[in-house]
């Protein structure tokens, strides 16, 4: 049941006449997806988002415990990957075209879940960090 209430949800979502944004688009789909993984659901929150993004792990690889080993603890910094190279800052404010792009959310959120917490993020919590890196 709760399968064919997101594909339902997914479709309207994509089937609206309102010129949502790709940003948008994409918060829609992880607030159904939310919805349907926990019945109480009532949003997504910018607090716990920044807790995820700032809190340290063990359950992960022991080479990155925390988003912020890559990409410091202020989301408008420029980060650095483990080989050195930059990371564009994670902050809209910053990088305006982030999180733009579905397939590349959905590519950095599951390797970078895995990572940092060994397994992958839940809806709630993509929607929580998505929320608070739209503001900052």
């Amino acid at each position: 049941m709760k399968h064919k209430l997101l594909i339902g949800v997914i479709f309207l979502a994509l089937a609206s006449p309102a010129q949502a944004g790709p940003r948008e688009t994409i918060m829609e789909l992880l607030a159904a997806e939310a919805q349907v993984a926990n019945s109480s659901y009532s949003g997504f929150s910018a607090a716990a988002g920044e807790a995820l993004f700032l809190a340290t792990f063990t359950t992960g690889k022991p080479e990155t415990t925390s988003c912020t080993t890559c990409h410091t603890n202020s989301p408008s910094n420029v980060g650095e990957t483990r080989a050195g190279k930059p990371i564009d800052p994670m902050a809209t404010s910053v990088t305006p075209d982030r999180y733009t792009d579905q397939a590349k959310v959905d590519k950095w959120f599951r390797r970078n879940c895995n990572s940092v917490l060994g397994r992958e993020c839940t809806a709630q919590e993509k929607g929580d960090f998505l929320t608070f890196m739209i503001n900052q």
